[in-house]
């Protein structure tokens, strides 16, 4: 399904009342997303979480921004480095194919400024999500963005490392993150790629396009106390109908 939240509402009402065999579903939208009774379809997520999408009758399909924030926080909790009550800031980028139809008719109009922070009452549909999937007892503060291009998304986490309360260096960062996708991510084609920073310390949002690809990196200064970690995805790949497809071959054990 790929309908708004009250259509899909609607329709999975009617799969309920239907008599006899019923389908699987996948639902693109966000009214499952925090469902108890829905598997989360991010494979990755966490160990044998690709087995209970696997096995799943519901499967609610993540949003794009929060693939990128939950891959960032959710190793990083389970390794203990992170404290749930942590309060984190996320500053995000998205091309707007991204932002909705509104958005997306804009930008192709013409219309649209060339780069726009939006959902700036802090209280975008995203954020459950990222409390839900990661365990985060403390909501987040969530600042997303659209660029005048297609496709293509940066989910950032910068960290003051001072504030840890541990001693977490930024290796410890990555390594945490590597281990948790060496467990998770299917050998042979995995999607989630924890990588070192950039040469030039630069990352272009658009690079994963077309692709059902993650790639996460910590650039740090180790001096100032510094760390931001990165997520670079293309929101319509694994932030979208990527994950789908992911979802769906699962499913189908194919």
């Amino acid at each position: 399904m790929c309908l708004h939240d009250d259509a899909a509402l609607e329709t999975v009402a009617m799969v309920d009342a239907m008599v006899g065999h019923q389908p699987r579903i996948i639902d693109a939208s966000t009214a499952h997303r925090t469902h108890a009774d829905w598997v989360y379809g991010f494979p990755e997520l966490a160990l044998g979480q690709a087995d209970r999408v696997r096995q799943a009758q519901r499967v609610a399909n993540p949003g794009c921004y929060a693939t990128g924030a939950i891959a960032l926080i959710r190793p990083l909790i389970d390794a203990g480095l992170l404290p749930r009550d942590f309060a984190l800031s996320l500053p995000s980028v998205s091309g707007y194919s991204g932002g909705g139809r509104g958005m997306i008719e804009a930008y192709e109009a013409g219309t649209a400024p060339l780069f726009e922070a939006y959902a700036l009452g802090l209280s975008h549909k995203h954020i459950p999500e990222i409390m839900h999937c990661t365990g985060l007892t403390c909501r987040p503060l969530f600042v997303p963005s659209v660029g005048n291009f297609k496709q293509g998304m940066i989910v950032q986490m910068p960290l003051h490392l001072s504030a840890l309360p541990k001693r977490v260096r930024a290796a410890d960062l990555h390594e945490a993150l590597a281990a948790h996708y060496a467990q998770t991510n299917d050998p042979a084609n995995p999607c989630v790629k924890v990588l070192p920073p950039t040469d030039d310390l630069k990352l272009d949002a658009t690079a994963l396009n077309d692709s059902n690809l993650m790639e996460l990196r910590v650039f740090a200064n180790e001096t100032h106390g510094h760390a931001v970690l990165m997520a670079r995805l293309d929101n319509l790949g694994k932030g979208a109908s990527g994950a789908a497809v992911q979802n769906l071959r699962l499913m189908l054990s194919i």
